[in-house]
């Protein structure tokens, strides 16, 4: 019987990191991955992800990020590799102007506020509507979520972890004191599990019913037709509500496109299995309708197009706790589209849980008692691709 201090279930984004600091901590420790390291069957894909200190959609996740900029600059120096790159990052519309400054303002984050017509004169890329209020953040920009992923496993696996990909992981069970975990290949033991499947959370960490789903989501990257306005260092990150509809983007980066996507909360959802991964025409008309209503120099020929899936929670906020059936396991799940930003330190997070049994950074907002209902089930309502939470609970963001 192979016998571990930590198993950790899903290599992505989020169990990478995880495997990197329990490795660091001197554990024994083995991250089992049941497809490719990295893959793009999930969430932790799409060469750039979108970092930024100021965040509309709870003034609890900025000390968190704080951490996370910390730990991302200490993995580029153990790496040796540039990870995060800072762009600054325009966001405005509906909720995410009024939410981002007000996140400005609570914990002194640098910031402007800019309308249209000086965004336009600054990042001639951009045709936002001249009266638009946006705020401008310099510290916000992209981190490489495959690059984030290989550096935080190599560095496992330099301090004595062992990572193995196309193993997939049928069960798990508490018994005398340990965690058996049992693969396609055979069995190991633990004294902790790590549970980060990411879209395949609800059935793998076993949640009380309706508390992860999986949405797909479509990418393009549209060639410029100026392509010197759309360099890293003239075109910063976006995060905009026009028309009633939420869109993201991002400078030139790795291949000769301009990247934007669009947050489809009422997309394609259910079965991480049978959702399809394969992009098509439909996916890419409001896209680029989008840019070529407001960033028409951007609209060229299409490079690619990409799926990914988003893991929503009920109220869109992450899952970060013990799990409900033991204390020897650890769950994070749920990250809803916008976590990956947050990976190094939710590794960091999930270290301390499984190992201390408490985190050092305030995770209230995220434990799984906070679905529970009077009778002590859990929220069940379902709505098409997704999870609808009661009104009160919704969150003032994506």
């Amino acid at each position: 019987m192979e016998r571990y201090d930590v198993v950790v279930v899903g290599v992505g984004g989020m169990g990478s990191a995880a495997l990197y600091h329990l490795a660091r901590r001197g554990k024994r420790v083995l991250g089992l991955e049941r497809f490719d390291v990295p893959h793009e069957l999930g969430s932790s894909h799409g060469l750039t992800r979108i970092i930024r200190l100021a965040y509309f959609e709870h003034s609890d996740y900025v000390p968190l990020l704080r951490r996370s900029y910390e730990l991302w600059h200490e993995l580029e120096q153990e790496a040796g590799e540039k990870l995060l790159h800072l762009t600054g990052i325009v966001e405005a519309g509906e909720r995410v102007f009024d939410g981002a400054l007000r996140s400005c303002h609570d914990h002194d984050l640098p910031h402007e506020v800019l309308d249209g017509r000086e965004i336009a004169r600054r990042f001639p890329a951009y045709a936002v509507p001249p009266d638009l209020e946006a705020v401008f953040q310099p510290d916000g920009g992209f981190v490489l979520p495959e690059r984030c992923i290989v550096a935080h496993v190599n560095g496992a696996l330099a301090k004595g972890a062992v990572v193995r990909a196309r193993e997939r992981v049928l069960e798990w069970s508490e018994a005398e004191g340990w965690v058996r975990v049992r693969t396609e290949r055979g069995i190991v033991e633990a004294e902790r599990l790590v549970l980060t499947a990411g879209a395949w959370s609800q059935e793998v960490a076993r949640l009380p019913s309706g508390l992860v789903g999986a949405v797909r989501q479509a990418l393009a990257w549209l060639q410029p037709r100026r392509p010197e306005l759309f360099e890293p260092m003239r075109f910063p990150v976006f995060n905009l509500v026009l028309d009633g509809e939420h869109f993201y983007g991002f400078p030139a980066f790795g291949i000769p496109g301009f990247k934007l996507g669009r947050y489809d909360h009422f997309g394609e959802g259910g079965d991480p299995d049978t959702v399809s991964r394969e992009p098509t025409r439909d996916d890419e008309l409001p896209l680029r309708a989008f840019a070529e209503r407001y960033f028409p120099d951007g609209a060229g020929p299409t490079i690619a197009l990409k799926t990914c899936l988003f893991e929503p929670t009920p109220d869109e906020h992450f899952l970060i706790d013990h799990h409900p059936e033991t204390e020897l396991a650890v769950v994070g799940a749920g990250f809803s589209g916008h976590g990956f930003k947050f990976c190094s330190v939710v590794g960091e997070i999930l270290a301390d849980l499984a190992l201390d049994g408490q985190a050092r950074h305030d995770i209230g907002l995220f434990r799984l008692n906070r679905f529970e209902m009077p009778d002590g089930s859990a929220l069940r309502t379902m709505r098409a691709g997704g999870l609808e939470p009661p009104r009160a609970s919704r969150p003032n963001g994506t």
